[in-house]
């Protein structure tokens, strides 16, 4: 038994449950923490004013559950991003980081995965990647002192979507706050592009990578497939992680309508348990 954890992607409930009703669902499901979103809506970023009430509201019913949230899948910034010409836009953008990071330490999460775009909505630049990783350098101080890690996902554009241009930041920037948290999905579509291998590309981040999104995908298309009706290989996906270390695992998914939406989730769960027992 490898002890991985497996963890629930947020939107693969319908958004009308509240928090604490996730974390009952993702218990009944058999799944071990829920993934916390905060996309580019302004009701999940509200969630990073919320008082201290609200706040400590969630740690009761987390301890209620005895489910945690288990990370936080920070996507806000990809209207928001760090890169951007627009002063204002990276103004908000290092709200919203060090905001989520404040969450998270309040809350007791242990991972804030942030997205490998310096812009999305605008052309990538050599500017555009420098004001990233100036203000990226900003981010992992804030990081260090909270205690909180920050993680890269490999995405679907090509700033960042391979563990190996992950790990080139990680590289530069050096700090033991700042790791990766592939998406296998992605590196998967990568791999076929630019005509690699996936297993090799994660086998790279040997010693950074800190938990990994599973999700499925097929050339040109990055979400909300089926598990097991894409071309990822999770067995070895998630069998190169384990030999690393890697010990927390989540299932990314979507609520799609589906009225029988609670069996999709056990359906899930089961279909990741096995391969996770290593």
């Amino acid at each position: 038994m490898s002890g991985a954890r497996l963890g629930l992607y947020e939107k693969a409930a319908p958004s009308s449950h509240s928090l604490p009703e996730l974390l009952t669902v993702a218990g009944q499901a058999g799944f071990d923490f829920v993934e916390m979103s905060v996309d580019e809506s302004e009701a999940r970023l509200a969630r990073l004013t919320m008082d201290r009430g609200e706040r400590k509201a969630l740690v009761d019913a987390m301890c209620d559950s005895g489910l945690p949230f288990g990370s936080i899948c920070l996507s806000g910034q990809r209207k928001f991003p760090m890169g951007s010409s627009d002063e204002a836009i990276r103004a908000r953008s290092m709200a919203i980081v060090g905001g989520s990071m404040e969450l998270a330490s309040d809350l007791g999460i242990r991972i804030v995965q942030i997205a490998g775009y310096d812009v999305y909505y605008e052309s990538s630049t050599h500017e555009t990647r420098s004001r990233f990783r100036d203000g990226l350098e900003s981010a992992v101080l804030q990081a260090a002192r909270l205690g909180v890690t920050l993680a890269f996902e490999t995405m679907e554009t090509g700033f960042m979507d391979t563990v190996g241009k992950a790990l080139a930041m990680v590289e530069e920037v050096r700090s033991p706050w700042l790791q990766i948290y592939p998406d296998t999905g992605n590196v998967t579509n990568a791999a076929l592009k630019y005509g690699t291998d996936a297993l090799a590309d994660l086998a790279g981040g040997r010693g950074h990578i800190v938990a990994m999104h599973m999700k499925e995908s097929l050339p040109g298309k990055y979400r909300e497939l089926a598990f097991g009706g894409g071309h990822v290989d999770f067995d070895g996906c998630i069998a190169e992680a384990l030999s690393q270390g890697v010990g927390l695992f989540v299932a990314e998914t979507w609520h799609l309508g589906e009225p029988d939406w609670r069996d999709k989730l056990r359906y899930i769960n089961a279909f990741f348990r096995p391969k996770l027992e290593g």
